[in-house]
C-alpha cells in the first residue's frame, strides 16, 4: 500500500496548502489578549479518552483546563479540538464541550473527522448518497455537498433492496422505478445505525453504478468515488473495553466488496487522524486563533494529545515528519503526547505491525495506511490531560 501522505496527495493534489487558508478564513469573535507573553505553541487535543470518557468529563482534564486559563477566563494559548466523531454538527459540538469543559468553545476550535471535506471541491456538485447517523444532510450540506441522498431514502425509494430485517421486508412487491435520478459517489461521514442496511445498499450503488433499480451483467471499476471519514477501529467510552468505531464499518464494507467483486474497495479520500490532511487542517485554526487574539509571534510548537496510539499518536507523528520536510508554514514540530484516560493501557500491548503467519499483536490501523511502527511511539506518555498540560508549560518555560 502507498504512504499515507502519498495517497493524501493522489485524493486531493494541493490540499494541504488550501487546507491552512480555508481554515484561517473561518470567522468567529476576536478574544481579548492578556499581559502573558505571546504563545508560540498550540494545542491539538482529542475529546473522547483524553476529556471524557461518555458524557463525563475526566477529573484531570477540568483541571488542566484551569492552568490553561488567564485570570479573564481566557485561554492562555491556542487550542483545538481534533475529534474523529462525525455524527454531530460543529456547533453543537463546541455547545457540548462548552457546557462539560465550563468555557465557551468556538466551532471554529473543532474539528470533526469530515471536515476537511470541504477541500474536495470537486465532488460537491454531485448527487451523493450519506451514510451514518445524526444530522447527515444539514453535515453533508455544512461541509459543500449540494446534492445529497440519505440510505433512508434510497431505501423508501426502494424497498427490495433491504431484505435481512423480516420485519422490515415489503409486504408486496412494489413497482420498479426508472425515475430516480443516478447517485455519483458515497459519503461516508460515520458508523450507522443499521449496518446490514447501509452495507446492502452501499453496495448496490457502488455495483450498478448508481442505478439501484437495474443491474448490471459486471460490475463497474473503477467504481463509484468514495470519501469516508474516521477510520477508527475502536474508541473508548464508558463501558471497560473498547468500542467499535467507524474504522470497523469500513472493514467490514471492504471485505464484502472485495468478497463479492474480487477487487479491493478504492476510497476518493479518506478524513480524520491519522490523515495529514486533518492536521494541517488543524494548523490552520490554530494559527486564525492567534491571530484573533493578537498574538504576533509564530505558533511554531505543536503539541497533540491523544489516548489512541494508532489515530492520535501515529498522525501526530506523521505531521511532525512531514514538518522536518516541507518549506511553507509556520509550524515546525509537532509532538505526541499519550495519555492512559482512554484506549490506551500500559498494560496492554500496542498495535504494531502483525508478525508473518498471524502471530504477535494485531495492527488496528487503516488497510490503507502505510504503516511505520516507529510512528506508533509517542513522545512523551503521561497518566492523563493535566500532567500532558505540566509537561508542554513546562517545557516552553511557562508558569503552572
Amino acid at each position: 500500500m502507498a504512504a499515507l501522505g502519498e495517497a493524501a496527495a493522489r485524493w486531493a493534489p494541493g490540499l494541504w496548502r488550501r487546507a491552512t487558508r480555508a481554515a484561517a478564513g473561518f470567522g468567529g469573535r476576536r478574544f481579548a489578549s492578556g499581559s502573558q507573553s505571546p504563545p508560540t505553541f498550540g494545542f491539538l487535543l482529542d475529546i473522547d479518552g483524553v476529556l471524557v470518557r461518555g458524557h463525563q468529563v475526566i477529573p484531570a482534564a477540568r483541571e488542566a483546563f484551569r492552568r490553561l486559563m488567564d485570570p479573564q477566563g481566557q485561554l492562555r494559548v491556542p487550542v483545538v479540538f481534533v475529534t474523529n466523531a462525525g455524527n454531530i454538527l460543529q456547533c453543537s459540538k463546541a455547545q457540548e464541550l462548552s457546557a462539560l469543559l465550563g468555557f465557551q468553545v468556538e466551532p471554529d476550535q473543532v474539528i470533526l473527522s469530515h471536515s476537511p471535506m470541504k477541500l474536495f471541491s470537486q465532488h460537491h456538485d454531485k448527487r451523493m448518497l450519506v451514510s451514518g447517523q445524526g444530522p447527515l444532510v444539514e453535515n453533508a450540506r455544512a461541509l459543500g455537498f449540494k446534492h445529497v441522498v440519505t440510505v433512508d431514502e434510497l431505501r423508501a425509494a426502494f424497498p427490495v433492496l433491504d431484505m435481512v430485517d423480516l420485519q422490515r421486508r415489503p409486504k408486496t412487491t412494489p413497482l420498479p422505478r426508472n425515475d430516480f435520478p443516478a447517485i455519483e459517489g458515497v459519503l461516508l461521514l460515520g458508523e450507522p445505525v443499521r449496518w446490514e442496511t447501509s452495507l446492502q445498499l452501499i453496495m448496490d450503488i457502488l455495483l450498478s453504478d448508481g442505478n439501484p433499480g437495474t443491474g448490471l451483467a459486471t460490475a463497474p471499476y473503477p467504481h463509484l468515488p468514495v470519501l469516508a471519514s474516521n477510520t477508527d477501529l475502536l474508541w473508548m467510552a464508558e463501558a471497560k473495553m473498547p468500542r467499535f468505531g467507524h474504522g470497523t464499518f469500513l472493514l467490514c464494507l471492504e471485505a464484502v466488496y472485495r468478497k463479492v467483486t474480487g477487487r479491493e474497495l478504492c476510497y476518493a479520500g479518506l478524513m480524520g487522524k491519522p490523515s495529514l490532511l486533518t492536521y494541517q487542517y488543524a494548523e490552520g485554526l490554530l494559527a486564525r486563533q492567534a491571530a484573533r487574539r493578537g498574538w504576533a509571534a509564530p505558533i511554531r510548537s505543536l503539541y497533540a494529545v491523544g489516548d489512541n496510539p494508532m489515530s492520535d499518536i501515529y498522525g501526530a507523528n506523521l505531521f511532525h515528519q512531514h514538518l522536518q520536510t516541507r518549506r511553507e508554514g509556520e509550524a515546525r514540530s509537532c509532538t505526541s503526547i499519550l495519555v492512559c484516560t482512554g484506549v490506551y493501557s500500559p498494560q496492554a500491548p500496542g498495535p504494531v505491525a502483525p508478525a508473518p503467519g498471524g502471530e504477535g499483536p494485531p495492527f488496528h490501523g487503516h488497510r490503507d495506511l502505510g504503516f511505520s511502527p516507529g510512528l506508533l511511539q509517542a513522545a512523551h506518555v503521561v497518566s492523563d490531560m493535566l500532567e500532558a498540560v505540566r509537561l508542554v508549560l513546562g517545557k516552553e518555560g511557562w508558569a503552572l
